[in-house]
């Protein structure tokens, strides 16, 4: 690609590196998360470095068919950050594009605005197709990944190397030249204000922070006797679960939450929804208490919180919940919510040994929950989600 001057497009502008520059790279480059999700930094970052990378690397993008850009501000000019294209495979008019803001310019959507402006930039030379691969725990980047307009694809496995020499995933985002603007709609939107809550008991999106709890919970006898397979998970298998739960959000694979006390803050327990069949609309939840909160109403409140938020922001047609047959108190949580049982089916489960367990199938309709009244939240009609190959409302499939 030639390299134009100057690029201004969505209140950035990308224009090539200058030696002035040097201090605002290596902020941005040393700074601890560039460094862990940017693997192939120097570290320590010096003056060196940047000064090589402006001297050297970035023209050497541009001679290799890539290209690299300065994100700077357009009222002083001064470097934001970076972006740039690599990995150009020409006889299919692809490439990849990547980014790193400065600290000080985070959270002002720098990263979204560069990746905006350079993609128009390519698509508009003839690049028909770009990648954008995050770390499965960069939840802020696949943030900026769909702000732009990228759709979750898949993962790349072992596609990424970490400085201690392993190999993990990458989670593939693509964007086609001829994709409609603006960002890509989500199959799991965020809690309206990170948040739900009817003033007793409150949900919110799980954290890194809560693996201790989380394997405290999941861990427990009884919670892994109504699990299938009932096997006890590790606390690696936890610590991973809560580290990328942000991560399943954004792709749509599954929304993870925690249920406190609204009043104290006090973790009682967590639970989940996740999409069965997008096309149908249909999904399923589940939820597990801590001992000293069961018996309290707790987790009845906790599934019509979820509940409502399904049917009304996550568009939502139909909820179920598998049980095993014998857990008569998670029956009743249900059945108080307002699920109706289905029936059961027979084997449909892993369970030890070979064996197979049946699955107690319970299932809730918007109908159903209209009934209840739930203070602090407010009914919304579903959105209706529009192809990105033109305007016309359709049922979301899975990406």
């Amino acid at each position: 690609m030639t390299p134009p001057q100057v690029v201004e497009a969505h209140g950035v502008r990308l224009r090539l590196f200058r030696t002035e520059d040097t201090a605002d790279v290596v902020d941005g480059c040393a700074d601890p998360v560039s460094q862990r999700f940017v693997s192939n930094l120097p570290s320590p970052y010096t003056e060196v470095d940047a000064r090589w990378w402006i001297d050297v690397g970035a023209p050497a993008a541009w001679t290799g068919g890539g290209a690299a850009y300065a994100i700077a501000d357009p009222a002083t000019d001064r470097v934001l950050g970076a972006v740039g294209l690599s990995n150009a495979v020409p006889e299919r008019g692809q490439a990849e594009i990547g980014y790193w803001v400065r600290p000080a310019a985070r959270g002002r959507g720098v990263a979204t605005a560069a990746t905006r402006a350079l993609s128009e930039h390519a698509f508009a030379t003839g690049t028909a197709r770009l990648e954008l691969l995050t770390d499965p725990a960069n939840g802020p980047s696949q943030r900026v990944a769909l702000a732009a307009g990228f759709g979750h694809e898949g993962s790349r496995r072992s596609a990424g190397t970490g400085r201690d020499g392993g190999r993990h995933d990458l989670l593939a985002w693509v964007r086609l030249a001829d994709d409609p603007p603006g960002p890509t709609a989500r199959l799991l939107p965020d809690l309206p204000g990170g948040v739900l809550t009817d003033q007793v008991v409150a949900l919110r999106r799980l954290a890194p922070d809560d693996a201790e709890l989380m394997y405290r919970l999941h861990s427990r006898e009884e919670v892994v006797a109504n699990q299938a397979p009932p096997v006890p998970p590790t606390p690696e298998a936890i610590e991973r679960r809560c580290l990328l739960a942000e991560s399943g959000w954004l792709t749509g694979d599954i929304a993870r939450l925690l249920i406190v006390d609204a009043v104290t803050g006090e973790p009682a327990g967590s639970c989940g929804l996740s999409f069965t069949d997008a096309a149908s609309g249909e999904a399923s939840i589940g939820y597990a208490l801590l001992p000293d909160w069961r018996g309290r109403g707790y987790a009845t409140r906790a599934v019509r919180l979820l509940a409502a938020w399904a049917f009304g922001s996550a568009g939502v047609a139909r909820l179920v919940a598998g049980t095993v047959p014998d857990n008569s108190a998670s029956h009743r949580v249900l059945e108080r919510a307002g699920f109706h049982s289905e029936g059961l089916q027979r084997g449909r489960l892993p369970g030890l040994d070979g064996r197979r367990l049946d699955d107690l199938t319970f299932a809730l309709l918007p109908a159903d929950l209209r009934g209840e009244r739930i203070t602090g939240l407010r009914w919304a009609a579903p959105p209706q989600p529009r192809d990105r190959r033109g305007s016309r409302p359709v049922r979301w499939r899975g990406r």
